[in-house]
């Protein structure tokens, strides 16, 4: 798989002239006393951009302190221009890139918010977390983030809303920066650990962020990709939609779930015949020929009979 992108948001300057207040953090609840602002958080430039990036590594980080400095300044910064950008607005931006990008405030107040929900939810905290999640939905559901390894963009409120379902379902996944190689790299966690439902968690996210680019890629496709590595990897996401509906069959088939995961392994050689999937040892792999082999293989399979 390709390495992980870390994923920020689009690259724009903010606008001239704006004044930038000193900056206040606001503590974790139950954080303490010790949770005010240290001098020696940085706010670079102070553009959007820099204060999202800031806050994705503080997330990484597991500095759930840093996380709501850096978030809520940008949202203090910020939110205003990204909510008259939301009002202005029907329908997710689309076009070209740059279309996209012209909504910055937008995108990365959006992109923060979802941190900042991200860093609470990480902390327990999942009353303030839902609130935040929340938010995003409200006030800034046609924010987008862009993800530069990949070259696409991803939707914050689409990840918000999948946060508020699994906090009410108890759930406890980690999507990491949202990459598809993030995803299928806990997929593939998930299948060592035999857990069938995690796997099923983890794709249904996957294609729910990647499938509709994973299938124009597909569309546009008449043989493999082999001119090099770096033209195989440019289907990134046919590549691991691909591979992570392969380890849904599998997964299905460990679990003794024949029909299900024939079901799955027909999928990949259906939708995503073309995706490769790189193995570390030096080469890659073809998810649709290991697909059929395995429906041969269950179709061919004597029920045992159960006592």
């Amino acid at each position: 798989m390709k390495k992980l992108a870390v994923i920020i948001c689009a690259l724009f300057m903010a606008p001239a002239g704006i004044q930038f207040a000193h900056a206040q953090a606001t503590p974790i609840p139950g954080a303490g006393a010790g949770a005010a602002a240290a001098p020696s958080y940085k706010f670079g430039d102070f553009r959007s951009s820099t204060l999202a990036t800031k806050a994705w590594q503080a997330l990484t980080d597991k500095n759930l302190e840093a996380v709501l400095v850096y978030t809520n300044k940008c949202v203090e910064l910020y939110g205003a221009a990204a909510a008259k950008m939301q009002a202005d607005l029907k329908e997710f931006p689309a076009g070209d890139d740059q279309k996209v990008f012209s909504f910055w405030a937008l995108n990365d107040v959006a992109t923060c918010l979802y941190i900042q929900g991200e860093a609470y939810r990480q902390a327990k905290q999942t009353d303030q977390a839902k609130a935040v999640f929340q938010r995003v939905i409200k006030e800034f559901s046609f924010g987008q983030c862009y993800d530069p390894g990949n070259k696409s963009f991803w939707k914050p409120v689409d990840a918000a809303n999948d946060r508020i379902s699994m906090i009410e379902k108890g759930l406890d996944l980690d999507f990491g920066n949202m990459s598809s190689a993030t995803i299928v790299s806990r997929l593939w966690d998930a299948l060592a650990k035999k857990d069938l439902n995690l796997v099923i968690a983890y794709n249904a996210k996957l294609v729910s962020v990647y499938g509709d680019t994973a299938k124009k890629m597909q569309a546009s496709m008449t043989e493999y990709a082999w001119e090099s590595p770096e033209k195989i990897h440019s289907f990134w996401a046919l590549n691991d939609v691909g591979t992570g509906m392969f380890i849904l069959g599998e997964a299905y088939r460990i679990a003794d779930k024949k029909d299900e995961a024939i079901a799955a392994f027909k999928r990949v050689v259906s939708d995503y015949l073309y995706a490769q999937c790189w193995d570390p040892n030096g080469w890659f792999w073809k998810p649709a020929e290991a697909a059929q082999q395995k429906i041969v293989e269950l179709e061919a399979a004597v029920p045992v009979a159960k006592k």
